[in-house]
């Protein structure tokens, strides 16, 4: 179990619990979650280890390892997954300028977005940690992606660009893997990541049961300050931040789950469109967010 004394991001020791969350996806245990007074980072307290983690993540449910289709927020899920690969294909092309190039996927899952980037030729390189996710990523699309701890063991300078889809709020190495991710970007790569924002009007309509808290497998919750923080810290920029409209409706029929038992797609999407709204006129305020990083110069 791993107790933060001080914030995971800027070290800071004004800290104080907020609330407390429930696991819903596989042991149904509580969980503290803290926030820190100087970035304004939310975390979970009390986190099993890196050792111990696995566990949590033993779940038919946990869609980016099983790649599940049961159940109408899962096939949901697959539909929209169609749309967000272009455009996450697009994206790196706009960013990084290139229309092929080098690219490594951090926590690639069952490869999806892997499959999509090679067939545009792009040069990929996945790493996923879970060892039955790297087998469905043979099994659907032939793609071999390496155990995570290889990360450290990639050639600097080498990747015109490095994605994390849902992928930084799990790391227990959090600092290890930002200040590695800046090693392998060539100096003109864009490392683009995308994560939960907990300032957002979902977040705030869900409270503890806001599905994107998703203790204990998320043991960081951002807000653009912190990830500026976090990114100032090792010499790098958010130069872009932009909204992921779809994430919204998606985490919002979770959260009804969650919050009263069961679900009701009509009060999702009406909580889903409601953020939206509200990112309209700050995208700051997006359910998840994409920031668009490079290097200081």
């Amino acid at each position: 179990m791993i107790h933060y004394s001080t914030c995971p991001v800027c070290k800071n020791s004004d800290i104080k619990n907020i609330f407390t969350a429930k696991d819903h996806t596989v042991s149904g245990e509580d969980f503290a979650v803290c926030h820190c007074n100087n970035c304004n980072l939310m975390f979970t307290q009390d986190v099993p280890d890196s050792s111990a983690s696995g566990a949590y993540y033993l779940s038919e449910n946990y869609i980016s390892h099983s790649d599940t289709q049961k159940g109408i927020i899962n096939r949901l899920y697959h539909q929209v997954r169609k749309r967000t690969l272009q455009s996450k294909l697009n994206l790196v092309k706009r960013v990084t300028g290139k229309i092929t190039g080098n690219l490594l996927d951090i926590g690639c899952g069952t490869g999806a977005f892997l499959n999509c980037i090679q067939q545009a030729g792009w040069h990929s390189t996945g790493l996923e940690p879970d060892d039955n996710a790297r087998k469905k990523a043979a099994s659907l699309y032939h793609i071999h992606p390496m155990p995570s701890n290889e990360l450290f063991n990639l050639i600097p300078d080498s990747f015109d660009a490095i994605t994390l889809w849902h992928v930084l709020e799990h790391v227990h190495q959090l600092h290890e893997y930002v200040d590695q991710s800046k090693k392998l970007l060539t100096d003109d790569g864009a490392l683009i990541i995308a994560v939960p924002n907990y300032t957002s009007a979902d977040a705030r309509i869900y409270k503890s049961s806001w599905a994107a808290y998703d203790v204990p497998r998320h043991l960081y919750h951002f807000s653009p300050d912190s990830m500026k923080t976090l990114m100032h810290l090792h010499g790098m920029q958010v130069k872009e931040m932009l909204p992921m409209w779809y994430d919204s409706f998606y985490v919002s029929m979770l959260s009804e789950q969650y919050k009263n038992g069961k679900g009701n797609l009509i009060s999702a999407f009406i909580s889903g469109l409601r953020s939206n709204i509200k990112t309209v006129f700050n995208k700051e305020k997006c359910s998840s967010l994409i920031y668009i990083i490079t290097k200081n110069k």
